[in-house]
């Protein structure tokens, strides 16, 4: 399962990408569709990365103008390793190295038609279990619950 959300910049593309994934053969539901009045980018950054981290979804993709607030806002809770991607291939690495669970893009800074190649890349990549890109994520995971309270 793939959890989505957007603010108002991303709530054109929410159908569009559904549409995607569901092609590729990916259950997914959108969570937040940026329509709410005053809906905030942290709000569906939250929400989609706490469904991932729960387990509750494998993945999730978090849109807004630059794709910048949601990976931010989505990488402060625990377990999330979401990454902005503006090309095919950061992509399919940050799947294949850095293990990402959560895909952000720019709904200002890209066409729709970019975006949906991107979606493919993401979710068609496997992470390279094992050797030094699993030593690397485990890493970050150390750093992650080093830092807890």
């Amino acid at each position: 399962m793939v959890v989505m959300g957007c603010d108002k910049a991303g709530t054109d593309w929410m159908p569009v990408l559904s549409q995607k994934l569901t092609e590729m053969g990916i259950e997914n539901k959108i969570l937040y569709d940026g329509t709410r009045d005053g809906c905030d980018y942290t709000d569906a950054a939250f929400m989609v990365a706490e469904e991932v981290a729960a387990g509750r979804a494998e993945k999730g993709v978090l849109i807004c103008g630059t794709g910048i607030g949601m990976s931010i806002a989505a990488n402060k809770v625990r377990g999330i390793r979401a990454s902005v991607c503006d090309n095919c291939y950061s992509a399919k690495m940050t799947v294949v190295h850095n293990d990402s669970n959560i895909l952000c893009m720019g709904a200002r800074v890209l066409g729709i038609e970019l975006a949906l190649k991107i979606t493919e890349e993401y979710f068609s990549a496997a992470f390279e279990a094992g050797g030094r890109h699993e030593r690397r994520v485990r890493a970050i995971i150390a750093k992650e619950n080093e830092q807890l309270p």
